[in-house]
């Protein structure tokens, strides 16, 4: 779907057609999206790497055209393996012209043609992409806290549970920090050579940069530190897992020999053959109270040894 907005000081308006100065925004993007901005004069390679969810984060020069793909964490629906993913965003740059592109519904795009950003429309095209980019990275960390609290809910689970459910849900995460790091450095490459580039010639964009380059290597660092913290839990709460069910398999076995004893102290009394006091009148009071004894004295035993 493509929207056009032209950019003014302090909003944004939505037009029929591009003019200068105006950003062409382009969400859950189609290959009759890619025609038209084709037919528009948008190189079409530039186009078609911004469509492809595989594509890395890199800064490209043609035709009078600049391409910058960033890649851009992304919240999947339920129910999903991987909370989280990668996709690029494209942002074509021209003379007069600013396009994004993105295969989703971008919510960070939609908040700020929606006004939902403060200070982010501008005419200044340069500004606008970096504070675009600012905001993405600190989207990545938003993630993080996210993943972070998910991750200790599970913990607390984790303590008492004899299935492998928790550890599957934590290898969920774990992959979403590893898209997450691995998009992190292209993103962090990316922006070295951007800030090589001839794009950026201002002392206040260059500034701007940095903040980006800050919150990306923040985020490198965070990812990386989550995702070993991670990885280690995951090898500890496999031994607690095993180390439950041992408990149980013991409290099992104890209850069935407690068990067992009476049934063995009735097995022999009740066989058809002459027994001692067989005929007493208070025999089988007897049976039951040598039953019972058993039972209480290897209780009493297990539950000093610890085993119950």
């Amino acid at each position: 779907m493509i929207t056009v907005y032209q950019i003014h000081p302090d909003s944004l308006e939505v037009v029929s057609s591009p003019t200068a100065g105006c950003w062409i925004n382009v969400l859950e993007a189609t290959q009759e999206d890619a025609a038209q901005l084709e037919a528009w004069g948008f190189p079409s390679h530039y186009v078609t790497y911004a469509l492809d969810p595989g594509e890395r984060a890199r800064v490209e020069h043609s035709q009078g055209v600049t391409l910058i793909v960033f890649l851009i964490p992304h919240a999947k629906p339920a129910p999903i393996d991987t909370p989280y993913a990668t996709l690029p965003l494209g942002i074509l740059i021209t003379e007069s012209n600013i396009v994004t592109i993105c295969c989703t519904r971008s919510h960070i795009l939609r908040d700020i043609a929606a006004g939902k950003i403060p200070d982010m429309p501008t005419v200044n095209h340069r500004r606008f992409i970096l504070k675009l980019l600012l905001r993405i990275s600190e989207q990545y960390l938003k993630y993080l806290r996210t993943i972070d609290e998910a991750v200790e809910q599970v913990e607390v689970r984790l303590h008492h549970s004899l299935q492998n459910r928790e550890v599957l849900e934590l290898l969920k995460y774990q992959k979403c920090l590893v898209y997450f790091v691995t998009a992190l450095r292209s993103n962090e490459l990316m922006l070295k050579r951007l800030q090589k580039s001839a794009l950026l010639t201002h002392a206040e964009d260059e500034e701007l940069l940095e903040d980006v380059l800050i919150e990306i290597r923040q985020a490198i660092e965070l990812t990386e530190i989550s995702e070993r913290i991670l990885g280690q839990m995951m090898g500890a709460f496999t031994s607690i897992i095993s180390n439950n069910l041992n408990v149980v398999m013991k409290f099992l076995a104890a209850v069935t020999i407690i068990i067992s004893l009476p049934t063995l102290v009735a097995s022999f009394f009740g066989m058809n053959v002459n027994l001692p006091a067989a005929n007493h009148p208070l025999a089988f009071w007897f049976v039951i109270g040598l039953a019972g004894t058993l039972a209480i004295s290897i209780v009493l035993f297990f539950w000093r040894k610890h085993w119950l």
